[in-house]
């Protein structure tokens, strides 16, 4: 199965999408405004008096009382924003977020899970979330369960990595195949990186570039994750060390459960086309979704109803058919189209 997931329009503009930062903006913009327009009414009221005159300053203290009436909008929308759980407000359709795709844009982010052999969507959802770090087991097990399969073999792309959720998906004997998101900054700077440290799992010890064991200190806890702590005393004398680290000596982080993610880069070295398999599997439906939806993608407001408009049967436009049956946000793909779920692959 291959995981991907693709942003779509919602019935809201940008214009009526109000984040912190765009709300700071504008406030910004509509202050720098007021500014230039009194400035422009001290040069008139500098100027000979005339009817023209009169008229220009009239004019111009309408636009600062539309631009105060606006500013005081806008503080009252800040309330509600800021009393939002994300601190974010949509004000024609009040579920619809921000979210980054190419751009900046409003709309929601719909997830699908897709069979590898018969090109097939098994699943999918909209979120509100504009991030896929949370939706790989929950997707996962959708499919899953969609298929009244044992187990499931799953691909995704490194937006989906996260160490939680690949250990929600061993625990619900799904095998997950993705890539590690490289977010060090220490190769760029040619320095050493973690993956430069081989971990010998009989001895708990990593062996770093110069040879020296780093061996376990001790544990701690930090935002629920167990991790464990390696270091060597060696690496004042290190002549490498420039190489290695800026501080006294370099300290290697371990998860307890990180034999998990050594397997999923395992299995991802001995299948090289896996990403290529998923990027074909997963990412074309969603070209012909919103090629059939139009510029506008969604038409329904709410979360809801967004839903169940995702449900409508051309989420299967791979076979040009329209499927029977209604279809239902919560049940998945299965209530969308008539298959036996019994021939398709759980690969």
């Amino acid at each position: 199965m291959a995981i991907d997931g693709s942003k779509f329009k919602a019935v809201n503009n940008r214009d009526r999408n109000f984040t912190r930062a765009k709300m700071r903006h504008r406030l910004m913009l509509i202050e720098a405004s007021i500014a230039r327009y009194l400035q422009q009414m001290d040069s008139a009221d500098r100027q000979e008096k005339s009817p023209a005159m009169e008229g220009k300053i009239g004019r111009l203290r309408e636009k600062i009382g539309r631009l105060k009436d606006e500013m005081q909008r806008l503080k009252e929308l800040d309330k509600e924003m800021m009393a939002a759980p994300d601190k974010q407000i949509s004000l024609t359709d009040p579920d619809a977020r921000s979210m980054v795709s190419r751009g900046r844009g409003v709309g929601y982010n719909v997830q699908a899970v897709v069979d590898t052999t018969h090109h097939l969507i098994v699943a999918h959802d909209v979120t509100t979330s504009g991030s896929d770090r949370a939706e790989l087991s929950r997707m996962s097990k959708r499919a899953k369960a969609v298929l009244g399969a044992d187990e499931l073999n799953v691909i995704a792309d490194r937006g989906y990595f996260s160490g939680e959720e690949i250990l929600a998906c061993h625990e619900a004997d799904i095998t997950a195949t993705l890539p590690k998101p490289m977010t060090s900054g220490s190769r760029s700077k040619g320095r050493f990186v973690k993956q430069d440290f081989r971990y010998i799992p009989g001895e708990d010890v990593y062996i770093c570039p110069a040879g020296e064991r780093l061996k376990y200190y001790y544990s701690n806890q930090e935002k629920g994750l167990t991790l464990r702590r390696y270091w060597t005393n060696a690496c004042r004398h290190c002549p490498i060390k420039e190489q290695c680290t800026t501080g006294v000596q370099r300290r290697i982080t371990r998860w307890e459960h990180e034999h998990l993610l050594e397997d999923v880069q395992r299995r991802l070295d001995q299948d090289p086309d896996a990403m290529r398999r998923r990027r074909e599997t997963a990412e074309q439906p969603f070209g012909t979704i919103k090629a059939r939806m139009g510029a506008t993608h969604f038409l329904m407001k709410r979360l809801g109803n967004v839903r169940t408009e995702m449900a409508r049967p051309r989420l299967q436009p791979h076979t040009g058919h329209e499927y029977s049956g209604a279809g239902s946000a919560d049940a998945g793909y299965a209530g969308l189209i008539r298959l036996d779920h019994r021939s398709l692959s759980t690969n």
